[in-house]
């Protein structure tokens, strides 16, 4: 489950604001635990947490890990790397032209990432101060916001808003591989059919885009950076999965997504009823 809001400005977003958001959260009871996302900042939720407890996300000062947007670019490279080891037959990103769309918290981890990798990237993006860091830093080519989806190149990776994969950009696109962080890209599931028709690899962005749910996650227990790390790095086996279920079944892999968690949540419902089974022999035998 995700909350939105709704801002006409980032004036909006004030104290009181955020205690009210955080006040609604606690009325939950624990049924549902926020954390920042796209629009929002590790400050925002520490306002909240001055109202709740269910918020995860904040300073390590606050008993958080921080902002999670490097654990969730970081998944996303992972993600990338299984597509293009099934496309091209390797996972090296070396010379791969990816087009980044929006260079925001995760967005500029995410190219930090590619270019150490030696990926070419050509970005687009609302923040000019941004977009001049990533030009500076990592050699980024830039382009206008509505032409990134008709940019040559092996990747197209979302990483700002959702519903950007439609049918006004699907006929644009000049990609191999859709693989990027951005929230439900698929503007309607018949686009996902669309794209797998024409070929092209689509990496599902609740697959994909986990590592920095994952991050927040561990900071219900005792939380360790390692262990988060060795967790979102499992995001590759998980797109590999994904792209073995889309082979088997000969489905699109927003489809063969959804059928790895179901496969998944049937594996551990049935090894609960064997347990209780086995539970119920135990104490017959008694």
């Amino acid at each position: 489950m995700k909350s939105s809001y709704y801002c006409r400005s980032q004036k909006d977003k004030s104290e009181e604001f955020w205690r009210s958001y955080g006040k609604f959260v606690n009325s939950l009871n624990g049924r549902y635990i926020t954390a920042e996302d796209m629009g929002t900042s590790v400050e925002d939720m520490e306002i909240v947490l001055q109202e709740t407890p269910f918020v995860t996300g904040v300073s390590k000062s606050h008993g958080g890990s921080g902002d999670p947007s490097l654990f969730t670019a970081l998944g996303t490279v992972q993600g990338i790397k299984a597509c293009v080891e099934e496309v091209f037959g390797s996972t090296s990103l070396e010379g791969k032209k990816i087009a980044v769309q929006g260079v925001g918290n995760v967005g500029y981890h995410l190219c930090k990432f590619l270019h150490k990798e030696g990926a070419k990237l050509i970005v687009s993006g609302h923040h000019q101060d941004r977009i001049d860091m990533v030009k500076k830093e990592f050699g980024a080519k830039v382009v206008g916001e509505y032409d990134i989806y008709s940019v040559d190149c092996d990747i197209f990776s979302p990483n700002a808003v959702g519903a950007i994969i439609n049918d006004d950009t699907i006929p644009q696109l000049k990609c191999s591989i859709i693989a990027g962080a951005a929230n439900n890209q698929l503007a309607e599931t018949r686009h996902g059919d669309k794209i797998h028709e024409m070929g092209i690899l689509y990496a599902p962005d609740y697959v994909i885009n986990a590592g920095g749910l994952i991050n927040v996650y561990n900071e219900l227990t005792e939380y360790s950076e390692e262990r988060s790390t060795s967790m979102v790095l499992k995001i590759y086996d998980n797109v590999k999965k994904v792209i073995e279920i889309l082979k088997r079944d000969d489905i699109p892999t927003y489809i063969a997504a959804d059928r790895m968690a179901e496969e998944r949540i049937a594996k551990i419902r049935g090894l609960e009823i064997l347990s209780k089974i086995e539970g119920s022999k135990i104490r017959a035998g008694r």
